[in-house]
């Protein structure tokens, strides 16, 4: 095949973005242009980001202080090609002709840059569909007064950069600033269209819900190309269980535990592709083995202790296991759930990739009185458990133990498990939320974990 004749350098900015970078350089490399290179920029990353982009053969430059502005400038300077693009790492070609399509319009001397069209991801904010409606139209325009341009997915040539480089010191808009400069100097600006990417968060920002809202159905409805979303799932997510089990497992009998019970249902998802036991104990530890999962280590005495929170637990463990592989998503299933549904781990997986969120957790809802032990009586403390000011919505407690699924990166940098953007999983079978333990382990409860789990086979 012959390749195109130009050579184009892709400037990508990248700071934390180990939830999209794979996603945007695989596109990347999928074009119908082969004569390309990408430098990716990186803002001192704390997360995965350039161990996922190193998959690819990109190069990476390194920047301590950051302007956006001097980011590009200095990728520009590290450049071979003489057509140049900008594409922020959460931006997503949505096809194989975008490059080709962001650069046609160089052809022309007289045209200083292009900027793509932008699209809404279907989980993005009704903010963010509004202004990427408002801002990024259907039909192609040529600017001759308009200094719009936008460096999330765009395209120059490095000739007139270097007449005109970026601003580095603003802090905000660089791009609008060259727009600014090349159009009082002569030059045009193309907005194309067919030069498409998905973006994932608007431009502006309001806090006007309800109008927002109003406005977003009302242009979906007029666009419906923008209902249209193919990245509804990350591209093959690392997702791992864990297990913590402190001391020995609950034995049903002298062949089934509580843990094989677990083991079995997290076997039955065909998303999650490693499970580890978190344990500090040896006979567990060989159940483990025996039944074909991963115990790279016993828990050290002091993750053991009864006051151990379960996030330092995982937070141990991730940090151990990403020194070896990078890890996307934890699913944390504890045995004192035997009787939960196996499916329950990739409806929850699939929540969380779909509908963007850190965290998903296992619930019911809660609706019962409150009663507290006080001189020997039961004292009422109100109509269900809900506070009084808060009856009118609904309310739901927590069930770790039987599911709870999170992005490695989120679980590891908030303060606990649960972030701004944490989702729920509905449970309404009283049998899934029973929680097994050595006071309740009657032999009514080892006949119905006996049955369920030889149905489940």
């Amino acid at each position: 095949m012959k390749k195109n004749t130009e050579k184009i350098s892709i400037i990508i900015r990248t700071k934390n973005e180990e939830r999209w970078i794979e996603q945007c350089l695989k596109k990347i490399f999928d074009q119908n242009y082969d004569n390309f290179e990408v430098i990716l920029v990186d803002n001192n990353s704390k997360d995965n980001t350039l161990k996922k982009a190193k998959k690819f053969p990109i190069k990476v430059v390194k920047i301590n202080k950051f302007l956006p502005g001097k980011a590009i400038n200095l990728g520009i300077k590290k450049s071979k090609g003489t057509i140049i693009v900008c594409l922020s790492a959460h931006c997503i070609p949505i096809n194989n002709n975008w490059l080709k399509k962001i650069s046609y319009s160089l052809k022309n001397s007289r045209v200083a840059g292009v900027y793509g069209r932008q699209k809404p991801l279907s989980y993005s904010s009704d903010f963010d569909k509004r202004d990427l409606f408002n801002l990024f139209g259907p039909e192609k325009k040529i600017q001759k007064k308009d200094t719009f341009f936008h460096n999330a997915n765009s395209a120059f040539r490095k000739k007139l950069w270097t007449k005109i480089p970026f601003d580095e010191k603003t802090k905000h808009i660089e791009d609008r600033i060259w727009g600014n400069e090349v159009i009082k100097k002569g030059y045009k600006i193309i907005y194309e269209p067919e030069a498409a990417v998905y973006h994932w968060h608007g431009i502006n920002q309001d806090m006007e819900p309800n109008r927002c809202k109003k406005i977003v159905n009302i242009l979906e409805n007029l666009n419906q190309d923008f209902k249209s979303n193919i990245l509804e799932n990350e591209i093959n997510p690392n997702c791992v269980a864990i297990i913590p089990l402190r001391g020995e497992t609950l034995h049903i009998d002298n062949k089934l535990s509580l843990l094989k019970v677990t083991i079995s249902q997290l076997k039955k998802s065909k998303l999650i592709k490693d499970i580890y036991l978190a344990t500090d104990n040896k006979k567990s530890k060989k159940i483990g083995l025996e039944s074909n999962i991963k115990v790279p280590f016993l828990r050290p005495k002091y993750l053991s202790d009864t006051f151990i929170d379960i996030k330092s637990i995982l937070t141990f463990f991730l940090d151990r296991l990403e020194k070896k592989k990078t890890i996307d998503i934890v699913v944390v299933a504890t045995e004192n759930f035997p009787l939960r549904d196996f499916n329950i781990f990739d409806k929850m997986i699939n929540k969380l990739i779909k509908n963007n969120l850190d965290n998903v957790i296992a619930c019911k809802e809660e609706k019962g009185s409150i009663f507290i032990k006080k001189n020997n009586k039961l004292d009422k403390i109100n109509d269900g458990e809900v506070p009084f000011n808060l009856r009118s919505q609904e309310a739901f407690t927590s069930r770790i133990g039987i599911a709870y699924v999170a992005r490695a990166s989120s679980l590891i940098n908030e303060s606990n498990l649960f972030s701004n953007r944490l989702g729920y999983y509905y449970i309404n079978n009283h049998l899934e939320m029973t929680e097994v333990n050595n006071k309740n382990l009657s032999k009514h409860i080892k006949d119905i974990i006996k049955i369920t789990h030889t149905n489940n086979k």
